[in-house]
């Protein structure tokens, strides 16, 4: 039986930037750094954002620009502070998609990698009651 989600991975081409903008701009907290050891495929850290366990990996196989993102819940009232993070760090912001009203807003933005973060102000229920109305 499926408990939930362990980790999720991100494959990047600079762990050390990576961890840098997890930290300014997520709050990320870094757990682990496998440094000369290698005890997987690449040189790794882990993190741990918002609760969740993230794994970062250093290699030269970064993908090309997908939808296939990571969505974390944060404040509505939150999304104006993640955005001037993102600015500041000269991230890429890409365009929301339309919205049903009463769903919840988010912010997009790409890393140095191709990964695609969103943060999400709503529920999985809001936006089940939204698309209901809308």
């Amino acid at each position: 039986m499926i408990k939930g989600i362990s980790h999720i991975t991100f494959v990047v081409r600079n762990l050390d930037r990576t961890a840098a903008l997890f930290k300014e701009i997520l709050d990320a907290k870094e757990e682990y750094d496998s440094g000369s050891e290698r005890h997987s495929l690449y040189p790794e850290k882990f993190f741990l954002i918002g609760g969740q366990w993230i794994a970062v990996m250093q290699a030269d196989e970064v993908v090309n620009r997908t939808y296939h993102h990571v969505a974390f819940q944060v404040k509505a009232t939150d999304l104006g502070k993640y955005r001037d993070r993102i600015k500041k760090a000269d991230l890429e912001l890409r365009p929301s998609r339309s919205r049903v009203s009463g769903e919840g807003e988010s912010i997009y933005f790409y890393d140095f990698d191709n990964n695609l973060f969103e943060l999400h102000a709503g529920t999985l229920e809001e936006r089940l009651k939204a698309y209901k109305k809308g």
